[in-house]
C-alpha cells in the first residue's frame, strides 16, 4: 500500500510501501501518479531495479526521449543515460556534471519533457543532492503587472545554458559534438505556461536554455528571463532532495526548475537516468524567427 511522507511544506513527497521491480497494476499507477502530480517531485526510496525494470516503471509516465549525448547510453538500453564521475582507464564511464544550472528538461525539444527520473546507484560521500524550484509557486508569486506582462510571451529555446556558454567550466551545458548540435533546433515554449494535465499556469524554463523572446530585442529579453529567474530560484520555492543507494526520484518538468549539485571528484557518483515526454508536441519556432534569431546573435 502506498504511503506518502512530505519532504517540504511546500511540495515533495515520499513514497513507501510500493516495490517498483514489480509491475503496477492501473489503480497502483493512478495513485502514483495522482502523487506525482500533486507533489512535485516523489522519491520511492531502497529500491533494487535492473535496467528492464526501471525502465518498465518510468514508461508508465510517457514515451522515454534517449539524451542527444548519445556516448554515455547505457548497454542495456539506449533510453538509460549514465551519469557518473567515475573514470575508467583514461575513459569517462558517464556524463559527469550534468545540469549543474537550474533548468527544465528537454524545454528545447518541440515534445518537451514531462518527468525525468533518476536511480541512485553509487553515492558520493558529501553532496550529490538535487534541488527543485517550484514554478506555480513561483508564478503564483509575480505581482498581477508582471502576470499580464509574460502571459502572452514566448521564449526562444535551444539546448544550452544561457547563464555560462564558456565548454571549458563544469557548469556550462554537458557539451555537445558538432553532429550532435546539429540535431538541436530552435523552439518556442511560453513563458508562463498551463500546465497540460493539471491546468495550472508556471513559470516554464525561465532559466537554463530559454535565450530568447519572441518579438523583443536580445538585451530586453534577457534582463526580462534574468529578473524571472532571480525570481523563480529564490530559497522560499527550493526543495533539495539527498539520495541513499537504490532511491528512485521522479519530478515533474512542467512545474519544476531543477538542478545538479557539484560533485567532488574524489567521491564517486553513479545514477541512471530517463527522460519521459509529454503526449504531444508543445512548441516549434517558425523558420523566420529561428533564422532572425541565430543572425542577431545571443
Amino acid at each position: 500500500m502506498l504511503h506518502l511522507k512530505p519532504l517540504s511544506a511546500g511540495f515533495g513527497l515520499e513514497a513507501t510501501g510500493v516495490d517498483l521491480a514489480h509491475p503496477l497494476s492501473d489503480a497502483a499507477f493512478s495513485e502514483i501518479e495522482r502523487a506525482f502530480l500533486d507533489g512535485q517531485v516523489l522519491v520511492f526510496r531502497q529500491q533494487r531495479l535492473t535496467p528492464a525494470q526501471f525502465l518498465a516503471f518510468a514508461r508508465r509516465f510517457g514515451p522515454p526521449e534517449p539524451h542527444v549525448i548519445d556516448q554515455f547510453h547505457h548497454p542495456a538500453d539506449p533510453n538509460i543515460l549514465i551519469l557518473s564521475n567515475r573514470v575508467e582507464n583514461g575513459k569517462p564511464l558517464g556524463l559527469a556534471d550534468a545540469g549543474t544550472y537550474f533548468h527544465t528538461d528537454y524545454s528545447y525539444l518541440d515534445v518537451p519533457a514531462r518527468a525525468t527520473t533518476l536511480y541512485s546507484i553509487e553515492v558520493p560521500a558529501v553532496g550529490g543532492n538535487t534541488l527543485f524550484a517550484n514554478q506555480y509557486a513561483a508564478y503564483d508569486g509575480l505581482s498581477a503587472a508582471m502576470k499580464r506582462r509574460i502571459d502572452p510571451l514566448l521564449a526562444i529555446h535551444h539546448y544550452g545554458n544561457r547563464h555560462n556558454q564558456d565548454e571549458s567550466t563544469r557548469t556550462v551545458a554537458s557539451v555537445l559534438t558538432a553532429e550532435q548540435k546539429a540535431r538541436m533546433p530552435l523552439i518556442t515554449h511560453p513563458v508562463a505556461r498551463t500546465h497540460p494535465a493539471t491546468g495550472r499556469k508556471a513559470l516554464y524554463a525561465v532559466s537554463g536554455s530559454s535565450f530568447g523572446i519572441v518579438g523583443m530585442p536580445d538585451d530586453e529579453a534577457h534582463a526580462l528571463l534574468d529578473e524571472l529567474a532571480s525570481h523563480a530560484t529564490q530559497p522560499r520555492y527550493q526543495l533539495s532532495v539527498t539520495y541513499g543507494i537504490g532511491d528512485v526520484v521522479i519530478w515533474d518538468n512542467a512545474s519544476l526548475l531543477h538542478s545538479a549539485t557539484l560533485v567532488d571528484p574524489a567521491h564517486p557518483r553513479t545514477l541512471w537516468r530517463i527522460t519521459l515526454k509529454e503526449a504531444a508536441p508543445a512548441g516549434r519556432a517558425e523558420a523566420i524567427l529561428a533564422s532572425a534569431f541565430v543572425n542577431g546573435g545571443m
